[in-house]
């Protein structure tokens, strides 16, 4: 088995930080060729891409940016859960505000920290119209802002400028590459605060094919834990301020 297949089953049937589920998954290879030969078939034999596909079936997991285009209030995030890191996309909509006062819903199973994440991104990036130069009323409009996957629980701090990036871009009508994705918590100060699981994050933004990476200062210390052949092919980017971010994402 060629490294190439290897990482084929790395890449599209195991989404983890360590090897159990790879390790599952060459057994299952191993045993389907084991059973060839006790069926007669005492050829050497090489598993292919195509045996993969045979043996192990449809792949699990998919690129989460392929075939994605820049699009206007849709940021990519990064986030930890006990299986390993995952990307995370924040979505934002604006609609026609149907009473005196503008509402702004949150949804996607999110828990406190992360909508009060939500609440502080809104205030920060309301509070810059002039500095981003869009018109405050766009903000006056009813927001809605959704985390998809809507089945899964999500909480913590770290999707602080994730939010504020696909609030900014809904208000400024600016895309966002989806090749670029970035974690850090925000304040209301516009700051950019550590986060945790940078090892884990980097490794699930490799896995997307994620090409640009915005984290913390902060974390930048944490950052001889991420092994280069991971950091291959990624650009880096440490931020202070949130307006880094978006000098960034809407050049």
């Amino acid at each position: 088995m060629k490294d190439a297949e290897i990482d084929k089953v790395i890449s599209s049937y195991t989404r983890e930080p360590r090897v159990r589920n790879l390790e599952r998954e060459l057994g299952t290879l191993c045993r389907k060729v084991a059973r060839r030969v006790a069926e007669g078939n005492t050829e050497p034999t090489t598993i292919t891409a195509k045996d993969i596909h045979q043996y192990l079936g449809p792949e699990k997991f998919d690129s989460e940016i392929a075939g994605r285009k820049a699009d206007i209030g849709v940021a990519t995030g990064l986030s930890v859960t006990p299986a390993g890191g995952e990307i995370l996309f924040i979505e934002v909509a604006t609609t026609k505000k149907t009473n005196t006062n503008n509402q702004l819903r949150i949804t996607g199973q999110i828990g406190d920290v992360m909508q009060e994440s939500v609440q502080a991104a809104f205030s920060y990036v309301k509070s810059q119209a002039e500095a981003l130069k869009f018109d405050p009323s766009v903000l006056e409009n009813d927001i809605h802002v959704h985390v998809p996957a809507g089945a899964i629980p999500k909480d913590g701090p770290s999707a602080g400028i994730t939010i504020a990036t696909a609030l900014a871009s809904i208000a400024t009508q600016h895309p966002i590459n989806p090749d670029i994705a970035m974690t850090g918590e925000l304040t209301l100060r516009g700051r950019v605060l550590p986060i945790g699981g940078v090892k884990e994050k980097i490794l699930a933004a490799k896995q997307a094919g994620i090409k640009k990476v915005i984290l913390p200062q902060g974390n930048e210390k944490h950052f001889t834990e991420v092994p280069e052949d991971i950091q291959e092919g990624i650009k880096f980017l440490f931020v202070e301020h949130v307006t880094e971010v978006f000098t960034e994402v809407f050049a």
